[in-house]
Formats: structure tokens, C-alpha cells, sequence
């Protein structure tokens, strides 16, 4: 088991550390630290909890094995299946922590990672709380228009996004329907 913890556990935090579960992020060190910690609790006090727990409902003991080292060995392969399990939960937890994006060509694609990026960057937390409510059209081959509501909802914030260009251009339209909406 203690050879698992330390590789798992490394995975653990790599993992926490290339697809957060929070939006924040998670630095390696602080990472690796968490997986440390939660791994621990799984094989200190839940693998020994439920290897007494199992060893208590088996159907009859191994002959010529003390019961001692029953529960160690099975403790030992409880730890690691939860040492398992829990890579497989924070990957599972990271996955589903990451923004979707839904497009149908590349080129729709890097507009709405380039508009998603230009609200991060605006500092507006109107526009940030709004993000939801994005409307995307395509002008042209290659041209989107993405509008995103203000909190009454009768204005809008547009945006003419042109991802051919590298890197991706965005630029306020000043057209309607910026203004209200009838």
C-alpha cells in the first residue's frame, strides 16, 4: 500500500493541479499537500474502519493464518483501492469542473474562448455575472457577433469577434442592439 500512497498520491496532486475542481486553480505544492492529507484520512482511519468491518462478515478464517494478519493485509488492499478511487474521484471532479464550450467549427470555438477571455479581462462585474446570457451569431465565414445582457436585460454588450486572426480579434460593435430593446 505505501508505495501506491506515494505514486497516487503524486497523481493526486498533479491531477488537483492541471484540472482544478474550483475555477480558481491549485498551485503543485498546495496540491500535492491536499492529496496528502485526504489520502491519509482514507488509509489511516477508512481502510482500517472497513477491513474490521469486512474481516467481521467473512465466512471463515484462512487456516494456518493468524487473524492479525488478516485484517493487515486486507486493510492493505482496502487502502489501496481507496488510494485508486480517489484519483479516479478528483480527475472525475476536475472534468467537471472545466467551462464548457459548445461549438460547431474551430473557428466558432476560439471565438467563444476569445470572448470568454475578454469579459475575464474587462474587470466589469456586470459583464462577468452575465456571461450566461452570451448570444452568439456568425456575420460571416469566419466574422461571430457574441451579445451578452446587462442585468435589466433590455441592453446589451456586443462584440464583433474575428478568429482568423492570430491572436483572435474582438471589438465592441457599436451597433444595435447595444442600446435598449424595444
Amino acid at each position: 500500500m505505501w508505495p501506491a500512497f506515494v505514486l497516487l498520491t503524486l497523481a493526486d496532486g498533479l491531477v488537483l493541479h492541471l484540472l482544478p475542481p474550483v475555477g480558481t486553480g491549485v498551485d503543485l505544492v498546495p496540491a500535492i499537500l491536499i492529496a496528502v492529507f485526504g489520502n491519509l484520512v482514507l488509509i489511516g482511519a477508512l481502510a482500517p474502519w472497513l477491513a474490521r468491518r469486512v474481516w467481521a462478515r467473512r465466512p471463515a478464517a484462512a487456516p494456518g493464518t493468524p487473524p492479525v494478519a488478516q485484517v493487515e493485509v486486507l486493510t492493505d488492499r482496502i487502502g489501496t483501492g481507496l488510494l485508486v478511487a480517489s484519483v479516479v474521484g478528483v480527475l472525475v471532479a476536475g472534468l467537471a469542473a472545466r467551462p464548457l464550450v459548445v461549438a460547431e467549427t474551430d473557428a466558432r470555438e476560439r471565438a467563444a474562448k476569445a470572448i470568454l477571455q475578454t469579459i475575464e479581462n474587462s474587470g466589469n462585474e456586470e459583464l462577468i455575472r452575465n456571461t450566461e446570457t452570451a448570444q452568439t451569431a456568425r456575420l460571416s465565414d469566419g466574422t461571430f457577433r457574441t451579445c451578452i445582457a446587462h442585468d435589466d436585460r433590455r441592453h446589451f454588450w456586443c462584440y464583433i469577434i474575428d478568429p482568423n486572426q492570430h491572436p483572435v480579434k474582438v471589438t465592441r460593435d457599436a451597433g444595435i442592439p447595444n442600446g435598449p430593446v424595444d
